[in-house]
């Protein structure tokens, strides 16, 4: 930090332009350390010393060419911002800012005997084309996703949310990366102490680099040591502006193709864009499929090895001989059997997600198949084992936010460990300790389990089930909207 310090304060030094415009050249040049991909042009003005500086890699250099260089060249204007036709042009007296902008994908004209300096944009670096987000799949939704790019990231927001009301705050955080952060709202609806409060968090942050969302969800989120994601991470624009227009605030970071979303609820890790597109019937019905799901992930291994170890009695008779019979040539406890599966399960996966896709495909299925029989034959684990932990792993696969599947994954061990010790007990005991450490968690100040803890009859209908659109004629309450009362929602017609 003291050598930001102390190069800040030799740059305050000689930090405005003179009307020199050799010494000009050199005090950029010096602020950028005399990198070699800063480029400089001259050329004639109006029969005077003209200089442009840009960096290479951050131009588009038809653009400069067709909007600066030209123009400059066949100059009828006696001013600069007159003649160039950049589609932003603005001066400025100091080499920080010149600096600045230059990495924003300015160009920067210095004139002779002239102290200031005019910055054009020129930016126009390709970044990825809008496609469809691939971590998070949508059967009756719209198929485009978030980018890399910040500028077509807000787009995607602004063509959906046409509104006045949308507001963007920008922020820089990173004493070298200076990685652009955006703060979108709307102004007439979002709770003005969550925006203070994102705002407080946002530039208390001090770092040298900021290069992912991942980081600063871990940066700002109120309890860094649970379990559970307290920041919705999201790749899908037609789902960050149905919280927007709940009144939540969403996170842009420039470079990263995820949204983040706060403040978020237990209950938004399994909601997706295809449940309201969807009869609300089939909607509530497969978001209900995704609780369960959860609650599978985290128990079914460890009420498996309860029943083995305690509970055999709760089983009829013909199955029971079957898991005996299984179990009969295994030397192992059943713990050891599950944790071995489930340590090879996530071999597996991470093997395929690290892999080119033809060959994580045939490791998937290939593997999959090789291990589980092989490791059945040669009786390390039962089959009763194999069908349990494939459950369990399809059931921590259907939560629409992979955190939240993963959450599912951590849980299941120390639960597999109270049920090989205390059987049903001690399942219960540590679900129990689960389900309060819900009911204490927040995000941003807003109940984490809500709307069960503290309980909102009327946030219900859009929670764990979906009542019919004209249904919803409130917002949910836990962002604290100024407005929770919504139109739009109303059936005009009637059955005659």
């Amino acid at each position: 930090m003291s050598f930001f310090k102390q190069n800040s304060s030799l740059l305050s030094r000689s930090n405005d332009l003179s009307n020199d415009i050799e010494e000009n050249i050199k005090k950029i040049q010096e602020y950028f350390c005399h990198t070699e991909d800063l480029m400089q042009k001259e050329l004639l003005f109006s029969n005077h010393k003209c200089v442009i500086l840009y960096l290479e890699p951050l131009v588009n250099k038809e653009l400069l060419q067709s909007s600066i260089i030209e123009p400059t060249l066949e100059a009828k204007e006696s001013e600069i911002e007159k003649t160039v036709r950049a589609a932003e042009v603005k001066r400025t007296s100091e080499v920080t800012e010149s600096g600045k902008n230059l990495l924003d994908g300015f160009c920067l004209i210095l004139l002779e005997d002239d102290p200031q300096a005019y910055l054009a944009s020129v930016g126009g670096i390709e970044g990825r084309a809008i496609q469809e987000a691939t971590n998070e799949r949508s059967v009756k939704s719209s198929y485009d996703g978030f980018v890399e790019g910040f500028s077509p990231n807000l787009q995607l927001l602004r063509v959906r949310i046409k509104s006045p009301q949308l507001k963007v705050k920008y922020f820089t955080i990173g004493n070298i990366s200076n990685t652009k952060v955006g703060m979108v709202y709307l102004e007439n609806l979002a709770n003005r102490e969550l925006i203070d409060e994102v705002e407080r968090r946002l530039t208390s942050i001090e770092m040298d680099q900021l290069y992912s969302a991942g980081e600063l969800e871990e940066l700002i989120e109120d309890h860094p040591f649970s379990p559970f994601p307290q920041i919705l991470a999201t790749e899908r624009p037609d789902r960050v502006v149905s919280y927007i227009t709940e009144g939540k605030i969403a996170i842009i970071v420039d470079g990263n193709p995820r949204v983040l979303v706060v403040p978020i609820t237990f209950f938004s890790f399994f909601q997706t864009p295809d449940d309201y597109n969807s009869r609300w019937i089939v909607g509530s019905f497969f978001r209900l499929i995704r609780i369960v799901s959860f609650i599978i992930a985290i128990s079914l291994p460890a009420i498996y090895i309860a029943i083995v170890s305690f509970h055999s009695e709760v089983l009829p008779i013909g199955i029971l001989y079957s898991i005996r019979t299984s179990l009969e040539f295994v030397p192992f406890p059943p713990l050891v059997e599950a944790l071995t599966m489930l340590v090879i399960l996530e071999l597996l996966k991470e093997a395929s997600v690290r892999l080119p896709s033809p060959i994580a495909q045939t490791i998937g299925i290939v593997g999959g198949l090789v291990i589980g029989t092989a490791v059945v034959d040669a009786h390390i684990v039962s089959n009763m084992m194999i069908v349990v932990i494939g459950f369990t792993a399809i059931s921590s696969f259907v939560a629409p936010i992979n955190e939240m599947g993963t959450s599912a994954r951590l849980l299941g061990f120390p639960t597999m460990l109270a049920a090989t010790c205390f059987g049903f007990f001690g399942i219960v005991f540590v679900l129990m300790i689960i389900f309060m450490h819900l009911s204490k968690l927040d995000s941003f100040g807003s109940p984490y389990f809500s709307p069960f803890a503290p309980f909102k009859k009327e946030d219900l209908k859009d929670s764990f089930i979906r009542l019919p659109h004209w249904k919803l004629n409130t917002r949910p309450t836990d962002a604290r909207p100024v407005f929770t009362k919504q139109q739009g929602r109303t059936r005009g017609w009637k059955k005659k």
